[in-house]
C-alpha cells in the first residue's frame, strides 16, 4: 500500500495523506478520521530510516511520575539521549497505563525519533498510528504482557522474589510475609512467584493471610505491614515488593514498637538510593533501572535506524544487596 493508492481510496490528494502522516493539524476531522482508518485497514507503514524527517527528540511516557523509581529510569534515557545527541519529551498519563489519543498526535506533529514507555502501555490503534509513521516504541518494565512484537525490557522478577525469600530462609525465618503490588501487574506476579517457589522449595506452604497487595507506594506499604504486623501471629520477617513498601513498612513497625531487625527482618525491592541511608540500611534485592531504560533507549534508537536490536526482549538480572535490615528470628 502507497500514499498515492490511500490518497485514491479516501478522495483526497497525496498532500492531504502526507499531512496525516506528519500530524498536521490543517486537516478537516471527518478526512483525518477516514484516512486513518485506511492506513490502518492497509496497514501501511513508512519505512524507517527512510531519510523521512525526524525531529531530535525522544518521547518518554510514565504512568505515574511521584517517586525516586521514575528518577533512576529518567537518568537511564537521558544518558543515552544525551550521548546521541537528543532531547526527551516527558509524559506522565496520570496514572493510566495507557495514554491519551491526544498524545499520539502530538509525537505526530513533533516527528519524535523514538517512543519509550515505562509500566505502561498503548491501545492497539494508537501503536499502529506510530508504526504507521515509522516510530519505533519500546517498553521498560512492562505491566502487562506486551504484545509479541512489541519490543520491552525488564527485570529477573521471578529470580528476584526467590533471591529474597532464600535469604530469609537461610537466617531461620518460616513465617514470612510479602506484600506485592498490584495483582495485574506483571512484575508483582512475578516477585511473589519467586517468593512462593523459595517457600514450596523449603516445604513451607503459602499462607494467603501473609500475602498482601498495595500499589508499590509507602502508603499501601505502611497499611499493608500494619495488618500483617497486627495479626494474631505476625510473619517475623516480610519481603517487600518495593523500597517504597519497605519504607512504609518501617514506619508501621515503628508505630507498634517492633523493631528492625530484632523483631522483624525486612528486605525490599529496586535498591534505590534511599535504601543506603534509612535505618537501619535495607537489605534490598537490587533491580537495574537506569540500566533498563540505557537498554531500552537503546534499542529505540536501533529500530528507528531500520536495523534490528540482536534481542528485543531482555530481562536483566537482579542481585541481592544485604545489609542491617535482616537477622535471624529471635
Amino acid at each position: 500500500m502507497t500514499i498515492s493508492k490511500i490518497a485514491e481510496a479516501a478522495g483526497v490528494s497525496v498532500p492531504t495523506v502526507s499531512k496525516v502522516l506528519n500530524g498536521r493539524a490543517d486537516v478537516a476531522a471527518d478526512t483525518r478520521a477516514r484516512v486513518e482508518e485506511l492506513i490502518r485497514r492497509h496497514g501501511y507503514r513508512r519505512r524507517r530510516g527512510s531519510g523521512a524527517a525526524r525531529s531530535s527528540l525522544i518521547d518518554l511516557v510514565f504512568h505515574e511520575l511521584d517517586s525516586a523509581w521514575a528518577v533512576e529510569v529518567i537518568r537511564g534515557v537521558e544518558n543515552v539521549a544525551r550521548s546521541e545527541g537528543l532531547s526527551v519529551v516527558l509524559t506522565e498519563t496520570g496514572g493510566e497505563k495507557t495514554p491519551r489519543d491526544d498524545w499520539v498526535d502530538s509525537v505526530l506533529a513533533r516527528h519524535t525519533t523514538a517512543v519509550v514507555l515505562v509500566f505502561s502501555d498503548l491501545a492497539p490503534e494508537q501503536r499502529g498510528r506510530l508504526t504507521a509513521r515509522g516510530i519505533p516504541c519500546v517498553v521498560v518494565d512492562p505491566a502487562g504482557d506486551p504484545a509479541p512484537d512489541m519490543p520491552a525490557v525488564g527485570s529477573a522478577n521471578w529470580s528476584g522474589g526467590l533471591a529474597a525469600t532464600r535469604h530469609l530462609l537461610e537466617l531461620g525465618h518460616r513465617r514470612i510475609g510479602v506484600i506485592g503490588g498490584p495483582r495485574s501487574v506483571l512484575c508483582s506476579r512475578a516477585r511473589i512467584d519467586g517468593y512462593a517457589s523459595a517457600l514450596d522449595s523449603a516445604g513451607i506452604e503459602v499462607d494467603p493471610e501473609l500475602v498482601r497487595h498495595g500499589d508499590f507506594h509507602v502508603e499501601s506499604g505502611r497499611d499493608r505491614g500494619r495488618e500483617l504486623l497486627l495479626l494474631d501471629e505476625p510473619p517475623t520477617a516480610v519481603f517487600a515488593g518495593s523500597d517504597l513498601h519497605a519504607m512504609g513498612l518501617y514506619e508501621a513497625a515503628r508505630e507498634l514498637g517492633v523493631r528492625i531487625p530484632e523483631d522483624l527482618s525486612v528486605v525490599g525491592y529496586d535498591d534505590l538510593p534511599v535504601a543506603r541511608w534509612v535505618g537501619p540500611p535495607l537489605t534490598t534485592v537490587r533491580q537495574p533501572l537506569t540500566e533498563m531504560a540505557e537498554e531500552a533507549t537503546r534499542m529505540a534508537l536501533t529500530l528507528a535506524r531500520g536495523e534490528s536490536p540482536p534481542n528485543p526482549r531482555l530481562d536483566l538480572a537482579t542481585d541481592l544487596v544485604v545489609r542491617g535490615s535482616t537477622a535471624p528470628p529471635r
